[in-house]
Formats: structure tokens, sequence, C-alpha cells
């Protein structure tokens, strides 16, 4: 016997519950032209996720519910779908009599038990819901503090093979859900899913996988989001998995995607169905042949983080009603791959460019700049700094020196404060081009310079959104010649010179940071992997520099709340992923 499946691998968006409706329904109807018994969705479909503190509003949860009805009856005939959807205890969406009203009251959503569910529609009805039982509270994910957990295992007869149902995080534990799946009979389980992507996923999702159709001897179905939401990003790359461990199909990675697959199922005359077990027809025996499966070239370590990277800030910027991108140009690596990787998501034509030279700006960073803005095919502008500089020493006078006119008289140097000026004379700017053109400006710092608080509060961290918040400087790097390789568009003299902020005259960064080789090891050390000042040093680092940086670390918290939001794409990013309070006492002294 033979089950037809297909993987619905959507760009569901969070909040926008109307057009998720429209993407299913188109997605389900494809499904049901090429013949599919079964077309499974991904987590929270009609919601989007992370709905966050939207499944607060009664309002919402109760137009999910509609939703979920109004796919039951609108999708087409013959194809079982499996969606996922915000359940509650004040109504069941499986009647026994369609012609009855829900009779569902989400009158206070604070009041009400909501649940992470996934509905079986069929042939115009619900006629079966899954409860997500294991709730990730951990990282990016917060579902106790929405969602109740429901431990009741889901079969239902699909085309005669038994499909057990489960959500997410219900994969990553065992045997769990999965494996209650197989004891009440499943030789399919399917997994709905939301799962943020961050660099070497993949292997973990498919490790949880093998163990399951290992220990069982099932065939799993795991089908992901795609797309980008806030400072997470869905990178899809759904997958069908053979008892064997085998993956037989894949969907493509940062896009949407539809994999229809035959399953080849083993009849088994003996198995007894249980008492009341869900049979539901499938599709009919007349359907089309399925063309050769596609092949889909796998996207390298670094590849996935550019493609990552662009599919956040184009659905960043275009969720948000953003066109254009304002961009400040420096000469610079991080300004260079953030243009780049704007002018991939939005068009060259789409960003805008800004130089603003200061007394220090080098003449090589501007020609770089130039060069960069033609590659692209976007606009550009130069808005030199020196007058406005020294506009603000003289408001400012003897209270900061300034480097101009007679303050250096007293022996003072100028520091820290004035090259701050610059970055905010030049946030100032950039700002004022986003309020004159109703751009977004994307801000240009790393996680390396986030991590040690090596940037300018309302300078160079002024704007809407931070495409490289969590890349470290090596991996900057890496990414502009990643991009190179694609068809060159960031100078190499951009690549190749030392990276220098050209505050003061011959500046570099590793005047005040070590090296980026040590910096970014220990700053994964500690922030990614919690590692203490013994278990760094242990990692083969000076003692004194490793308390150094993690000085910086701890010093940063206060900017970085302060931050613009960017994509996650290491196994732990700044932000909700790493929750250090700004006023904390704490020190590592001891060497733990």
């Amino acid at each position: 016997m033979t089950l037809r499946i297909a993987l619905a691998q959507i760009r569901s968006q969070v909040g926008d519950i109307d057009g998720n409706v429209e993407r299913v329904l188109e997605a389900w109807s494809r499904a049901a032209e090429a013949g599919a018994d079964l077309v499974v969705f991904t987590e929270l479909t009609t919601t989007g996720y992370p709905p966050e503190d939207l499944l607060l509003k009664p309002e919402f949860v109760r137009a999910n519910l509609d939703a979920v009805t109004h796919l039951a009856e609108k999708g087409p005939a013959g194809t079982v779908a499996v969606i996922g959807y915000v359940g509650t205890e004040e109504g069941d969406l499986v009647r026994d009599d369609p012609a009855q009203p829900q009779g569902w009251e989400v009158a206070s959503a604070a009041g009400v038990a909501l649940t992470n569910s996934a509905a079986v529609l069929a042939d115009g009805r619900v006629v079966a819901t899954y409860d997500k039982f294991r709730l990730p509270n951990y990282g990016v994910f917060d579902e106790a503090r929405y969602f109740t957990p429901r431990d009741e295992p889901l079969v239902v007869h699909v085309a005669g093979v038994p499909v057990g149902i489960t959500v997410c995080e219900d994969l990553w534990v065992e045997p769990g859900p999965v494996g209650h799946a197989a004891d009440h009979g499943a030789k399919l389980v399917v997994n709905l899913n939301a799962s943020p992507y961050h660099r070497g996923k993949r292997a973990e999702r498919e490790d949880w996988a093998a163990r399951h159709v290992g220990r069982d001897g099932v065939w799993l179905a795991y089908v992901n989001v795609v797309g980008g939401q806030d400072d997470v990003v869905f990178d899809g790359d759904s997958f069908l998995m053979s008892p064997d461990g085998e993956v037989v199909a894949r969907g493509a990675q940062f896009s949407p995607d539809l994999v229809v697959v035959d399953l080849p199922m083993q009849a088994d005359a003996d198995a007894a169905e249980p008492d009341g077990a869900l049979r539901l027809a499938g599709h009919a025996a007349d359907r089309p042949t399925l063309p050769p499966p596609a092949t889909l070239e796998r996207l390298d370590p670094v590849g996935e983080v550019w493609h990552a990277l662009v599919t956040a800030t184009r659905d960043y910027c275009q969720r948000n009603g953003f066109t254009e991108a304002v961009i400040g140009l420096s000469g610079g690596i991080d300004s260079a791959v953030t243009a780049a990787v704007a002018a991939d998501a939005l068009g060259g034509e789409h960003v805008l460019g800004v130089a603003m030279p200061s007394p220090y700006s080098s003449e090589h960073s501007l020609e770089d700049a130039r060069a960069l803005a033609a590659n692209l095919g976007s606009i550009y502008h130069e808005l030199p700094i020196e007058a406005p500089m020294r506009a603000v020493g003289e408001a400012l006078g003897d209270l900061v020196v300034t480097g101009f006119g007679e303050q250096q008289g007293d022996g003072r140097q100028a520091g820290v404060a004035y090259e701050n000026i610059q970055a905010r004379l030049r946030g100032l700017l950039v700002m004022a081009l986003s309020n004159e053109r109703g751009s977004i400006v994307l801000t240009t710092g790393n996680k390396s310079e986030y991590a040690v608080g090596y940037a300018t509060l309302y300078g160079d961290m002024a704007g809407g959104f931070a495409p490289l918040k969590d890349v470290p400087k090596l991996l900057v790097y890496e990414l502009a010649r990643w991009r190179n390789a694609m068809g060159a568009v960031i100078p190499p003299s951009t690549i190749d010179k030392p990276p220098s902020a050209e505050l003061r005259p011959d500046q570099r960064d590793d005047d005040s940071l070590p090296p980026y080789e040590i910096l970014d090891d220990i700053i994964e050390g500690y922030v990614e992997q919690d590692l203490g000042v013994a278990g760094l040093v242990a990692r083969g680092h000076d003692e004194a520099t490793v308390r150094q940086v993690l000085h910086l670390v701890d010093r940063a918290e206060f900017k970085r709340r302060q931050s613009a939001p960017g994509p996650k794409v290491t196994c732990r990013a700044f932000g909700r992923e790493r929750r250090v309070p700004m006023t904390n006492g704490w020190r590592n002294t001891t060497g733990d």
C-alpha cells in the first residue's frame, strides 16, 4: 500500500490570520491536485510563531479558532490536512453535529487555558485535535507562559495508514509523544514545527528524528515554517525520514516549498485497530504520477548563514512596511556585508549608502564605500561631518576635549567622548534620512562588538534592525568572501585591510581589543557555553585577557538592551536568549 504525503512548508506570518488562511488553502489545493492523501502544515499555522502576548487578546484567539473551521469548510475534499492552531478549554472544535454552532466563548484569554494544538481537517470538518505535550521554556521559547500541556496521543488512519500527530518539541525527548504515538500503532508520525535556525540545527533535528525511527520503526515527517520573525529566522528544511534513518525527501532551505512523496507502507493483516480509531479515506486512486523528486543542493555552512540574514532582513523590512534601507558606509567590512545583505534582500536600488567622513577617515575607505555602492547598484551620498564636529565642540566648550581649537593647551587629550561625538553625529544623519524618506536604518554592528560594548549608543547603534547582531567578527569575513564567490560586490581591499573605527589617527581595533581570533573564541565560550574564567583558561587563553573580556561583556549589558533587534544565527544570541540582569553584583573572581 502507498500513502501520498505532502509537506507544506509555508511562510506563515505572526498575526496575519487571514493571510495565513490563504497560504494554507493555496498549498492544500496544490497538494490535492497532486493526489496527496495527507498534507501536513507547520506549528501554529493560523497565528504564526511565536504569537507571544497576542495570545492574551481574546479576539485574536477567537479569530484563530474561526480560521480553523473556515479552513475545514473551504479545503479541498479527499486530502486530509493537519494544521497548527491555538486551542482553548472553552470549546471543542470537533462536533458530532456539524450543523450546531461552535459554542466557544473566549471571554478572558488570561483566564482560559490555551493549548498549542494541531487540527485534523477532512471533507469539510474538523475531525480530530491534538494538544502539544512538551512546552519549551528556554532560549527564545516562552511556551509555558501561555500554554497548557496535554499528554493524550492522537493516531488517525489516513488511507489505511495509522498516522501519529505531534508538535515540535514533542520530538526533542525520548521516547516522549513520538514513542507514545508509535505505542498506539502509528506507522507514520508527523511533527509540525516552528523551529528557529542556528548553525548546526539541521544535524540536531535529524539526530532526534533518527533516534525515534530507529527505536520505533516508524516513518517521520518533519515540517518546518520558513521566514523571518523579529529576532529569529526559520529555515524550512523540512524532511521525511524512513524507518532506517534515511532522509528520502527534503524541503528547500529559506524558501516556501511543497514536497509530495509516496510512502510505501507495509500492510499488516494481523494488526488490529484500536476501538474507536478514526479512519479517513484519503485521495482517490486515479491520481497523477509524481515527477521525479527535485534534487536540492544543500547550502554550505557559510551560505546557510547568508541566506538566514537575507531572509530575516527582507521579512523584517517588508512586513513592517519598509521598502528602502539606509546604511552608513564606512568602507569597512561590517557596513559592506550589511549593505550586501540588504541589497540581496531588497534589491540594490532600494539601498541608500551614506558615507560620513570625518578628518580621520582615510581616502581608501571612501574609495571602498563608493566602489561598494556602485557594485550593488545602490544610491550613494557623502555627508562630511567635520563642520558638525566643530559646531558640537564649540557648543560643549571646555567641558569635553574635542581636538579642535585651544582645548588641548591644558595637556588633556581627546578621548572616547570625542570619538563618540563622531559616531553620534553619523547616527543623527542616517536617522534624519530615515525620517525624511520613510526608510529603515540598518545598523552594522556585529556580535563581537556588541559583546564587549565596542559600539556607541545613539551612534552606530542607532537604527531599526541589526542584520549582523549575532554574527561574530571572523564569520563576517567568511560571509564577505562567500558573497564575493557568488559574484564580487565587496571590494577586496575592504576584506584585506585591518579593521578600524577611524575615530582617531591611525586607530585599529586591536589597539583596544584582543585579536578577533582570540576575542571570538572567548565570547563563544562565555556567552554560548557559559564557561567561566577557569574553563576559558583551560581552553588555552591567557587569564588576564579572559578577565578583561569578561569584564567588558558584563559591563556592556545595558548597551545591548538598547540595541536594535537582529536575527539569531548562533546557538545562543544576545537578547531574550541570554537574560543577564543589567544591574548585577556578581563577578566571577574565583576563577571557576
